[in-house]
């Protein structure tokens, strides 16, 4: 707590960090992909919760939940056996009844959880609306190495367009894992399968599963983020992965390959787990992309917004020099940019001067979560050969206050006159900036 203002900074600090994450998400489409376990277990009312907060903030959510725990309840309640034939169900005539009976009670259970309102909680004055309906068309799974599957489905359509016009008008749309021929049948299809298409169809932003345990490594460390090809070694190489998680990355592996930016792999077993992989730098589950969340590249005018909020802090206290929108929009291009997972985390600009073959290293800022990571250096360095490309000679930077850390990073101290024109009769003598330059 601040002394002074009463004000919980950490508070303050933490929305601070997160609102990047509101403006990148909002209106974007995630399709959340859950086993009936999570229902069954009573964990759908905290994850509610929380899914209130991700319709609140404007994004568009899709529900797929499973029903296995279910239905196996359904078959013992008639004294039946559950067939199993390579992890997939046998759907005869007693098991798809049971289907049916699952799918309808699950249904009522998650739109029944949507839509509490209770006093003190997040989701009081909540005024959710959720859809189901029927939006997979499904055919047989067939007969497989001579055993017939009989109602079990494969996804053959997803109703990409029924989806989102219900999404357009703030609706959340729920999705079972049963699909429907054109012939009126009735078919029990794998949750992971219909969250795969319906993720693909929708060109969702991400795909999340909710499963018992996130990727692990051998020696049972987090892996926070894989790309495809690393998630493919590992499902060849690694007996450390759970059952469910090692269904659902395979699945993460076949969205994000078919064009869906991002595939998440998030405990249901932590409460808020949901929330910390979404709006956390270090999250806390596992990311899955297609090579690498982390980009560097040159700035755009989309970018002003991001690059102001890395830099307005510093400008401040004193640390940049003032720029302003306008002045920001008028140079973006001199800027490079560092985004993670669609967020700009670090930023730099480039200022060259040709008749001195000397160019200037400025504003240079990285979020403060994600400060200790190497942001900076990659920037310099990045800059650094932007520059030597251009036919300079010497990259300069004008410092107050992080003097040590470039000269660490191997610039020198130079002076005044080290600078070029029109630079040097630029030079503000009130700000007294330290002058640094490093050889290219």
């Amino acid at each position: 707590m601040n002394s002074d203002t009463g004000f919980d900074t950490r508070f303050v600090t933490w929305f601070r960090a997160v609102a990047p994450y509101f403006h990148a998400f909002r209106g974007k489409t995630f399709v959340i992909a859950f086993g009936g376990e999570v229902v069954a277990d009573g964990k759908f009312s905290f994850l509610a919760h929380d899914i209130n907060l991700l319709h609140a903030a404007g994004i568009r959510l899709v529900l797929v939940h499973g029903s296995r725990p279910q239905i196996e309840a359904q078959l013992r309640q008639r004294r039946a056996k559950a067939r199993y034939k390579n992890g997939i169900r046998i759907t005869n005539d007693v098991a798809l009844e049971c289907v049916k009976e699952a799918v309808g009670v699950l249904r009522v259970e998650i739109d029944a959880l949507l839509s509490q309102g209770l006093p003190n909680s997040p989701m009081a004055g909540a005024a959710i609306n959720t859809v189901s309906g029927n939006f997979i068309t499904a055919q047989p799974y067939g007969v497989r190495e001579g055993v017939d599957y009989q109602y079990t489905g494969a996804v053959r359509k997803v109703d990409v367009a029924a989806i989102s016009g219900c999404l357009d008008v703030n609706n959340i749309v729920i999705v079972s894992n049963v699909g429907y021929s054109p012939t009126g049948e009735v078919f029990n299809c794998a949750m992971e399968d219909v969250a795969v298409a319906t993720a693909k169809g929708l060109g969702a932003e991400k795909l999340i599963f909710l499963t018992d345990e996130p990727v692990m490594d051998q020696g049972m460390k987090l892996i926070t983020e894989l790309s495809v090809e690393q998630a493919i070694n590992l499902l060849a190489a690694s007996n450390t992965l759970t059952a469910d998680t090692r269904l659902y990355l395979a699945h993460a592996v076949e969205a994000v390959t078919a064009g869906v930016s991002r595939a998440h792999l998030v405990s249901h077993q932590a409460d808020g787990a949901l929330l910390i992989e979404l709006f956390t730098h270090d999250g806390s589950g596992s990311l899955l992309t297609k090579s690498g969340v982390e980009r560097l590249r040159k700035a755009t005018i989309d970018d002003v917004g991001g690059i102001l909020q890395l830099i307005e802090p510093l400008e401040s206290d004193g640390t940049l020099v003032f720029r302003g929108r306008e002045l920001l929009e008028r140079e973006v291009d001199r800027f490079f940019v560092i985004e993670h997972d669609n967020v700009i985390v670090a930023c730099a600009a480039l200022y060259p001067f040709p008749k001195g073959k000397t160019a200037e290293l400025a504003a240079l800022a990285v979020r403060p979560e994600f400060r200790g990571a190497g942001y900076g250096e990659r920037l310099v360095e990045a800059l650094s050969t932007e520059a030597r490309t251009r036919g300079m000679k010497k990259l300069i930077v004008l410092t107050t206050l992080t003097t040590h850390w470039f000269i660490e990073r191997g610039f020198d101290l130079g002076g005044v006159s080290s600078l070029p024109e029109p630079k040097r009769s630029l030079y503000n003598w009130q700000r007294r900036s330290k002058v640094l330059v490093r050889n290219l």
